[in-house]
C-alpha cells in the first residue's frame, strides 16, 4: 500500500508543482478540494479577521511624526487651541462639586456640547460619580492638583504628590489617566511642567477669564465671555470652591449666543509638536 507521501508525489504529475504545494500544507487533509480560479482572475482575498482591521494603517505609511505617548516639556502653558475655523474651549475649574457640576453638565449635554474639567484631587475623591459622567459625556478631565496649592511654594515631592494622586482618583472614576494639568492660581514653575511631562500631561492655561469666583454677577460674566470670544479662545470658569450659581446661569446665556455666532465649542485634541 502506498503512504500518503508516495501517493501525493505520485499524483504530482497530475496536479503540478502549484497543487504539490497546495496538498503538502499543513492542515490539508482537512481542506474540502475547490476548482482553481478562472485564467485570469484574480484569487480571492480572504476576509480579515476582526484582529485585523486594528492593524491597517489609516493614512499612509510613513513614520509617525512623534513617538507616541512621549509629551514634551515646556517652557510656558498653552493658553490657546490651534485656530481650526471658529473654535472655542470652555473650561471649569476647582470641582466636581454636587451643588454646581450637575447644572453644568446639564446645559453641556442640551446643547450637545463637551468642554474640560480641571478637579481637584480630594473633590474629585468624594464625587466620583460626576468625574464618571463628565467622561462619559465626552467630556476631557484634566489634572487641577489634590488640594488646590500654590505650587511655586512646594517642593518637587510634593508637587509630584499632588499631581500624582490626582490623576490616580481620575482613571480609578473613570479609566483613563489626564492628559492636561492645569495649575492652581496660573502659577507654573519648572517643576510643575517637568513633571507633569512625566506623568503625561500638557499644560493648558486659558485666554478669558470670567473672574467668576468674585462673584460679579450673572450679567458681568456673560458679558465677558461674548466679548473675550474669538477661535482659539479657552475660557476659564469654575464649577467649584464657592457660591457658583452665577456661573451656572451665565452658561445658559452664553452658549446658545456662541453657537449662534457659529462657534464650535469644543474639548482640544493632543498634539505632540
Amino acid at each position: 500500500m502506498l503512504t500518503r507521501r508516495r501517493a501525493l508525489l505520485a499524483g504530482a504529475a497530475t496536479l503540478g508543482a502549484a497543487g504539490l504545494a497546495a496538498a503538502l500544507a499543513p492542515g490539508s487533509a482537512n481542506r474540502s478540494a475547490s476548482a482553481p480560479p478562472a485564467a485570469g482572475a484574480p484569487p480571492a482575498r480572504r476576509p480579515l479577521r476582526p484582529s485585523e482591521y486594528r492593524l491597517q494603517p489609516l493614512t499612509g505609511y510613513g513614520p509617525p511624526r512623534t513617538v507616541p505617548g512621549r509629551t514634551p516639556v515646556r517652557k510656558e502653558p498653552l493658553l490657546r487651541v490651534p485656530d481650526h475655523g471658529r473654535t472655542m474651549v470652555l473650561t471649569f475649574d476647582d470641582g466636581p462639586d454636587p451643588r454646581y457640576t450637575p447644572d453644568i453638565l446639564d446645559t453641556l449635554a442640551r446643547y450637545e456640547v463637551r468642554a474640560m474639567f480641571f478637579v481637584c484631587g480630594e473633590m474629585a475623591d468624594y464625587n466620583q460619580d460626576l468625574v464618571a459622567r463628565m467622561a462619559d459625556e465626552g467630556h476631557v478631565v484634566g489634572n487641577h492638583t489634590w488640594t488646590h496649592p500654590l505650587l511655586t511654594s512646594l517642593r518637587r515631592g510634593r508637587i509630584r504628590s499632588e499631581m500624582e494622586r490626582t490623576s490616580d482618583v481620575v482613571e480609578k472614576a473613570c479609566g483613563i489617566r489626564p492628559e492636561w494639568f492645569r495649575a492652581p492660581y496660573g502659577a507654573w514653575n519648572r517643576a510643575a511642567f517637568q513633571l507633569g511631562a512625566e506623568l503625561g500631561m500638557e499644560p493648558l492655561a486659558w485666554t478669558v477669564d470670567t473672574l467668576d469666583w468674585t462673584e460679579p454677577g450673572t450679567r458681568t460674566i456673560v458679558t465677558r465671555v461674548e466679548d473675550g470670544a474669538a477661535p482659539g479662545v479657552v475660557v476659564l470658569s469654575h464649577d467649584a470652591g464657592g457660591e457658583r450659581s452665577q456661573t451656572v446661569r451665565a452658561l445658559r446665556s452664553y452658549l446658545p449666543y456662541l453657537l449662534d455666532s457659529g462657534y464650535h465649542v469644543t474639548v482640544p485634541r493632543r498634539e505632540y509638536v
